[in-house]
């Protein structure tokens, strides 16, 4: 098997009345993320990168919105099933590049427990995990506060 990189996107509308999750963190805001699990569009767009990379699909095609056994999944668990399918390919994690865009809130204080807990659901070395925080600069929802996103690119190498 050779290397294999894989790119994915997540995207989810602001609420009010549930906890935020970023990477498998609690985020302290008075708001959560819309979704039929937990929300966390960092690992969501982590699952949809390492199953690009296997030619697997994405995140709704193995965990669909319309079976009520995700309804409120913890999203680490859900990663860690996509790192089974990984393992399963002989591959292994080289590493993982994440942009959040959320106009709020700051998620610098975040950070550093964010890569650490993406390093631990994937089986590597924090130094594998790079997470820029970026703003909408007020463009789109956004911008507006509306939603938050995530994008990620994984480099899978074969497993030694």
């Amino acid at each position: 098997m050779q290397n294999r990189i894989g790119h994915g996107h997540d995207i989810h509308r602001i609420v009010d009345g549930r906890p935020l999750i970023l990477g498998g963190v609690k985020i302290d805001a008075p708001f959560g993320l819309l979704g039929h699990s937990d929300g966390d569009a960092v690992l969501h767009s982590i699952c949809d990168a390492i199953l690009g990379a296997l030619g697997r699909g994405d995140i709704g095609k193995l965990f669909p919105d319309t079976d009520e056994r995700y309804r409120g999944a913890d999203s680490a668990d859900l990663l860690t099933r996509v790192v089974e399918l990984m393992k399963g390919a002989s591959l292994c994690i080289g590493n993982v590049d994440v942009t959040i865009s959320a106009e709020r809130p700051r998620l610098g204080p975040y950070r550093q427990a964010i890569c650490a807990r993406i390093a631990e659901l994937l089986g590597t070395n924090a130094a594998a995990i790079n997470l820029k925080a970026k703003t909408n600069e007020g463009l789109d929802a956004i911008g507006r506060g509306e939603a938050i996103a995530a994008t990620a690119v994984v480099l899978l190498v074969p497993a030694a």
